[in-house]
């Protein structure tokens, strides 16, 4: 493991999240600084085995999601297992989960009862309805919160079915609102010495991603359809293909970014023209305007556009392919592609990096996603102080397992 640095370096973490929405968002706790302490069964987190691509034992799911963080194999169907979370609870600042309403419950584990021996916990449950409602003991993935949130219907051309969103903001967007509940929590705590217990439901998070086209629809009850590529009250924000078949997105929204791209397109006479002399009066005359657009980008290559347009701060950038996104200057410059190496030459992976840039504060180096099992030991030994004999108890009764353990159960389990 790394040095503890960053801003929630005096921050203990104790991570009951698998798959996406929760890990994204204890991993951005790790990015800033605190101890993670990630709870897994002997099988490990379900993300671990996601396809195609393996780094070091683990999917690339798995290692996106999962740097600076500690692995502790616990059997949650056992008490002794159970006691060691309960444990591990009170020594933690914050605890972090994301599993069905109730499945916690079941195992006696509730805020309720816990922060009464550690009032300071700041207890963060993300699932995909919440803890309370008519689906609140419903299962969610990212595309069924897109789903029913109206996203996807807002997602695709105009006329076409509706569209996932590539990037999955479902689970995505959820594990940030639950750290930003997390360190609303914290900062609260630093005056009161109480914590809180936050519910995130991914479906909340999608609706309120709905921001102005909700308020659009409760204004004027028109549903709005897929968006496609374009703004349906900005005819200036949209894509455009450029000669050489590279496509570009614009934003001109400005009056001034109107003006300075219609002479950048050599289009000036636009300007005064009285169909589109103001916003209003190029929303109502859109299709008579897209046409002279497209056919003035079609007269010059993309990165000519981009250059000339950008010159006079017209926003613009050309739709990349994720290889050519991963590859832009801006983007290598900004460190947003981790180098991640652990201490053995098969963990070495590039990941996305953290864009919560700071200039004092901020953590500079990173682990690697731990191994199943990996600080079992140690995590028992020094954050719990439990004597060696009773670390060696819980992983004989396999209550726990180290990563050592695993090991040579699957050696045994291979032998004849």
């Amino acid at each position: 493991m790394s040095e503890a640095t960053g801003p929630l370096s005096h921050i203990r973490v104790l991570d009951l999240t698998e798959f996406l929405a929760g890990p994204y968002g204890t991993q951005i706790l790790g990015d800033l600084g605190a101890e993670i302490i990630k709870i897994e069964s002997v099988y490990g987190d379900s993300s671990r085995s996601v396809p195609p691509n393996y780094v070091a034992g683990s999917s690339t799911y798995f290692t996106c999601i999962n740097r600076n963080k500690k692995s502790l194999v616990v059997d949650l169907k056992s008490p002794e297992g159970i006691a060691v979370v309960r444990d591990l609870a009170l020594k933690c600042d914050v605890l972090f989960e994301n599993r069905r309403p109730g499945v916690l419950a079941r195992m006696g584990l509730t805020y309720e009862e816990i922060s009464k021996l550690n009032p300071g916990l700041v207890w963060c449950s993300v699932s995909g309805f919440g803890q309370d409602g008519p689906d609140r003991d419903h299962a969610a993935y990212d595309m069924i919160v897109q789903a029913m949130s109206g996203g996807m219907s807002l997602t695709g051309e105009k006329g076409g079915r509706p569209v996932r969103a590539g990037a999955p903001i479902g689970d995505l967007a959820a594990g940030m609102y639950g750290v930003i509940g997390v360190l609303a929590a914290l900062n609260k705590r630093s005056v009161t010495g109480h914590g809180d217990c936050i519910d995130v439901a991914m479906l909340d998070v999608q609706i309120s991603f709905l921001n102005y086209q909700a308020a659009n629809y409760l204004h004027s009850g028109k549903v709005p359809g897929p968006q496609g590529r374009e703004h349906d009250s900005l005819p200036t924000y949209r894509c455009f293909t450029a000669q050489d078949g590279v496509e570009i997105a614009i934003t001109a929204n400005t009056e001034k970014m109107w003006q300075d791209m219609c002479r950048v397109l050599g289009l000036a006479d636009l300007v005064t023209d009285p169909r589109f002399l103001t916003v209003p009066d190029r929303n109502a005359h859109r299709t008579d305007l897209i046409a002279l657009l497209d056919q003035a980008f079609s007269k010059k290559d993309a990165a000519s556009w981009v250059k000339a347009l950008r010159d006079v701060g017209v926003p613009v950038g050309t739709i990349n392919t994720v290889d050519k996104a991963l590859a832009e200057p801006q983007v290598i410059h900004r460190n947003m592609i981790l180098e991640l190496s652990g201490d053995t030459p098969e963990q070495t992976a590039r990941v996305a990096g953290n864009p919560i840039k700071q200039k004092h504060h901020e953590k500079k180096q990173h682990s690697f996603p731990p191994r199943l099992g990996e600080d079992t030991v140690d995590v028992l030994t020094h954050v719990l102080n439990y004597p060696s004999e009773k670390v060696a108890n819980l992983i004989q009764s396999q209550a726990v397992s180290s990563h050592e353990s695993l090991k040579a159960a699957k050696s045994n389990q291979r032998k004849p």
